[in-house]
């Protein structure tokens, strides 16, 4: 690595107009990649699906949708650190607040599977570009704030979808997320790109190589075990959150109903304290790392919890829905630990493909259950399975994964 200067072009306010607008920003990016998991069941009925239909045809759009952020995170990335995040940021704000606008005239499950791809095209730009513009203008030490109030805002999108769904009908939901995505292209304005990127853009270091993460054993394995990290998550949000109302059901028989865009409100509700909880421990601890691991040891006690409500009240249900996200909370954390790994010219690259992987890697998880289903082992065992793997996995990223905090970013990869 190469060093290109010192600490001090860096703030130390937390709350600075960077981390404000980035918060913001995710607040609309989660808002829009939720809402999806919370109009489901409603928009899908308009279409004319009902029944089991509903949660095949659910987990197929969510896939694509996924697809759309795995690729655009690569797309992305590879711009943000060749022409700069700010820019790229404009460009991909509009394509999901224009592609969200338009789902809210879908008349045929292909048009809302192609207009699903596309706005997780656009979201994938999002947090990753923000965590990196917010990582670069910080200082070492209090970075680790500055995202965490990224997080602990963000998320908070999520309980916004769910009223908003409660409100007004799904087709005006999605019309709403469009136009907030749009109103958070003024505030863009008022952010200025990164110094650390502005003094590489006109050196000959390589930026935004992203075939450069695969052609080094010891830089993929650090890329790869990011993305492992991050994992459980999505295993937690997209498969027993989104879906939980299917699992309450036909699972656990929950004494009651449970309706799955309430618990993904319950859900970001503890994700938000968690982002604050797991974001200020790391901080006071001086380690991320083990922030992270006491996240994933609540999450598997959560989680066991989960698996063991069979008779359960909904309202007791709710209540560990809402635990588990706590636990989750360390997304923010996970993201900001990416984003120390690697160089400046290529951090924007890692910070909006990782986030977008572990999305994207839903796709294996969910294909993976829906196939196991479909056995002996049935629909609570392959859940089981499936998490003991995904988490498993995750632990392992933390242990192999080297400390971050009070690192110095000033420096490329060579």
């Amino acid at each position: 690595m190469n060093n290109t200067s010192g600490e001090h072009t860096l703030t130390h306010k937390a709350l600075n107009i960077t981390v404000i607008v980035a918060a913001l920003g995710y607040f609309v990016d989660i808002y829009d990649l939720i809402l999806f998991g919370v109009v489901r069941k409603s928009s899908l009925e308009s279409l004319g699906y009902k029944g089991d239909e509903i949660l095949s045809r659910g987990i197929h759009l969510l896939n694509w949708q996924m697809a759309g952020m795995m690729i655009g995170g690569i797309i992305w990335g590879i711009l943000g650190d060749k022409r700069g995040r700010l820019s790229i940021l404009f460009f991909t704000i509009l394509l999901y607040s224009l592609a969200n606008i338009a789902n809210a005239f879908v008349v045929d499950y292909t048009q809302y599977v192609i207009l699903r791809f596309i706005a997780g095209l656009g979201l994938a730009g999002e947090l990753g570009l923000g965590i990196t513009l917010v990582s670069e203008i910080m200082s070492t030490k209090n970075r680790g704030y500055g995202t965490t109030i990224v997080g602990f805002v963000g998320v908070l999108g999520a309980v916004l979808a769910y009223f908003v769904s409660k409100i007004f009908h799904w087709q005006s939901a999605y019309i709403v997320g469009g136009v907030l995505g749009l109103a958070l292209l003024v505030l863009r304005i008022l952010v200025r790109e990164s110094g650390m990127f502005n003094k590489i853009k006109e050196s000959k270091a390589t930026k935004g190589h992203f075939l450069s993460l695969f052609t080094n054993s010891k830089r993929f394995l650090k890329y790869l075990y990011c993305i492992m990290l991050g994992m459980p998550v999505w295993y937690i949000i997209g498969l027993l959150v989104q879906f939980s109302g299917e699992f309450a059901q036909k699972v656990f028989h929950i004494n009651g109903t449970i309706d799955s865009g309430e618990s993904i409100m319950y859900h970001y509700m503890g994700a938000s304290i968690g982002s604050l909880l797991w974001g200020v421990l790391g901080q006071w601890l001086h380690s991320r790392k083990k922030s992270i691991l006491m996240a994933m040891c609540a999450m598997v006690v959560f989680a066991t919890i989960y698996f063991s409500s069979f008779g359960m009240s909904a309202a007791l249900f709710y209540v560990v829905i809402f635990f588990l996200g706590i636990s989750q909370g360390y997304w923010t954390v996970f993201i900001t630990v990416a984003s120390e790994q690697f160089g400046t010219n290529m951090r924007a690259t890692v910070t909006t493909t990782v986030p977008n992987f572990v999305r994207g890697s839903f796709i294996g998880i969910s294909s993976i259950f829906l196939l196991l289903r479909d056995t002996s082992l049935g629909m609570m065992n392959s859940a089981i399975l499936v998490g003991v793997v995904v988490i498993g996995l995750g632990f392992f990223a933390v242990y192999k994964l080297a400390e971050t905090y009070d690192k110095d970013l000033d420096y490329v990869e060579e």
